[in-house]
C-alpha cells in the first residue's frame, strides 16, 4: 500500500496532463500512487495514458461518458488506497518538493488532519509570475496567514478562502469521514469541502511554501463558463447557515452578490424568466434595476448592451 495517493481528474486536455503527470513524475518522495480519473475524454489522452500505464504506480480510470467534474473526482477518491491523498487538476502541476515537505508535516503533528500550502500562478507559457503569484496570496490571505496549526479555520477558509485544495494534503480516513466531495457540483466543490471539514472541528496546518503551480488560462474567463460557475457557487452558498452573525453575515452578502451576477448572465444570454426571478430576490441596486430593464431589450441587441456597460464600467 502506497503511503500516498495522488489524483488528477482530466477531460480533454492530453498535452497539459502530461505536464501534470510528469510533476508527480518527479516528486523527490516517490512513495505514491497515482490515479489519472477520466471524464469521457477522446483522444489522445486514452493513447497518452497507454505511455503511462506501464507504470505500475499509475491507474487510469476512464468514464466512457461525461459524469461531471465532481462525479469524476469523486471515482478517482474512492479508488484511492493511500494513507494521504492530493487531488489536483490535469493544467496544473506540482513543484518536486511537494509531497516530501506536506507529508514532513502530517507524519510530525499526528493531530492535524491536512495540509495547506501556498502556491505560484503559472500562465500558457509555464512560466511563473511573481507578481500574480504575490497579488494571489495576498488577495486570498496567505500572505498574513501565520504559519502553523490555522486558529478560526472556518474563517480562514470560508471568510478568506485562504486554503486551495490542488494545494492540500490531506490524511484520507478525514476525507472519508466527511464524504469527500459534494456529487453534482462542477464549480465551488473544493470551497464546500474545506467548509465541511472546518464545521467537523477538523484541524489545518499551513505551510507557507509554494509547492503547486496554479495556471491560470483565457477559458477560465468564458461567459458560458460564468453561468455554470455562478450557479454552483449559489448552490454552495445555499448549503449552509452559520452560528457567528459575522460569518452568515459574509455568507449571505456572498449570496446575494452571486444571485445578482447570475440573474444579470441569464438575462443576457436569453434566460429571461429565469433571471427576473434571480433579481427579485436581491436587496435593490442599480444593476439590478438595470439588469431588469435590459431584460425587456430584444434578445439580439442584448450582448451589445451588456458589453458597452462592462466598457463603461471598466
Amino acid at each position: 500500500m502506497p503511503t500516498v495517493s495522488v489524483c488528477i481528474p482530466t477531460y480533454n486536455r492530453a498535452e497539459l496532463l502530461r505536464i501534470a503527470i510528469e510533476s508527480v513524475l518527479e516528486q523527490s518522495y516517490q512513495d505514491w500512487e497515482l490515479i489519472i480519473c477520466d471524464d469521457g475524454s477522446s483522444e489522445p489522452t486514452p493513447t497518452l495514458m497507454a505511455q503511462y500505464t506501464a507504470d505500475p504506480r499509475i491507474q487510469y480510470l476512464r468514464h466512457p461518458q461525461n459524469i461531471g467534474k465532481s462525479n469524476n473526482m469523486r471515482s478517482g477518491f474512492f479508488a484511492a488506497t493511500g494513507q494521504y491523498f492530493l487531488k489536483f487538476d490535469d493544467d496544473d502541476r506540482l513543484t518536486p518538493d511537494f509531497l516530501s515537505h506536506t507529508i514532513a508535516v502530517l507524519e510530525s503533528h499526528p493531530q492535524v488532519d491536512f495540509v495547506g500550502t501556498d502556491h505560484w500562478i503559472i500562465g500558457a507559457d509555464n512560466q511563473r509570475h511573481l507578481d500574480l503569484t504575490e497579488e494571489n496570496s495576498r488577495r486570498w490571505g496567505r500572505a498574513t496567514l501565520p504559519p502553523g496549526i490555522v486558529k478560526n479555520l472556518l474563517v480562514t477558509v470560508f471568510e478568506k478562502q485562504s486554503f486551495q485544495v490542488g494545494a492540500t494534503l490531506f490524511r484520507t480516513r478525514v476525507l472519508k469521514e466527511v464524504d469527500f466531495m459534494r456529487p453534482g457540483l462542477t464549480n465551488c466543490e473544493d470551497n464546500d469541502l474545506f467548509v465541511r471539514l472546518a464545521l467537523a472541528e477538523k484541524t489545518a496546518y499551513y505551510l507557507p511554501e509554494r509547492l503547486m503551480e496554479y495556471r491560470r488560462h483565457p477559458e477560465q474567463n468564458t461567459l458560458g463558463r460564468a453561468v455554470v460557475y455562478l450557479r454552483d457557487k449559489c448552490a454552495y452558498l445555499e448549503a449552509f447557515q452559520f452560528d457567528s452573525d459575522k460569518l452568515e453575515a459574509v455568507r449571505r452578502s456572498r449570496l446575494d452578490e452571486t444571485r445578482l451576477l447570475l440573474g444579470l448572465r441569464l438575462i443576457e444570454t436569453g434566460e429571461t424568466q429565469s433571471g427576473q426571478d434571480l433579481l427579485t430576490q436581491v436587496p435593490p441596486s442599480p444593476k439590478a434595476a438595470i439588469g431588469q430593464v435590459l431584460s425587456y431589450v430584444p434578445q439580439s441587441l442584448r450582448p451589445t448592451c451588456f458589453n458597452l456597460l462592462r466598457q463603461l464600467r471598466g
